[in-house]
């Protein structure tokens, strides 16, 4: 089951610490919708008669799409609301499955490091092992996420 969590600061996260996500159906308007918003109007993620024709018979999300998914799942889930100072990347990034429309996904959120930075007192750095996964358990998206984290001082 999903939780719904308070924002964390960056003492709140223990390495190791684990968050899952809140359920979401992929639809037909996040396709659009990613499509228009980045000009990516590639057929297999557009035009259903050419996607029939493809290995995976059917129109498949786009890989940024499934990224900016699993990017909300960690903001939705409250953990980082209002303490995020920035998102600082990505140390790796894996898609290995197409997510479809109809699709369920959800996600889970594994602390792998809180570093602090040294040169500065309010922040530090917390990376978060993602998993994102179809409600068949499918894995569509592993990566890791680097983000600046307030600390109780700096948020003073």
């Amino acid at each position: 089951m999903a939780y719904s969590y308070e924002p964390h600061y960056f003492e709140d996260f223990e390495e190791g610490k684990e968050f899952e996500s809140v359920g979401r159906t992929v639809t037909e308007a996040d396709f659009m919708m990613h499509s228009a918003l980045s000009g990516d109007w590639t057929e297999l993620h557009t035009n259903s008669e050419y996607a029939e024709d493809t290995q995976f018979g059917q129109r498949i999300a786009h890989g940024p799409m499934t990224f900016v998914q699993s990017t909300g799942f960690v903001y939705r889930s409250g953990i980082v609301e209002r303490t995020a100072i920035a998102f600082l990347g990505m140390n790796y990034m894996d898609l290995p499955n197409p997510v479809f429309i109809g699709d369920t996904l959800s996600q889970t959120m594994t602390v792998s490091e809180r570093k602090d930075l040294g040169s500065r007192d309010d922040a530090g750095l917390v990376v978060l092992d993602v998993t994102m996964t179809k409600q068949d358990g499918t894995v569509v998206l592993e990566g890791d996420m680097k983000f600046l984290i307030k600390t109780k001082a700096g948020a003073e």
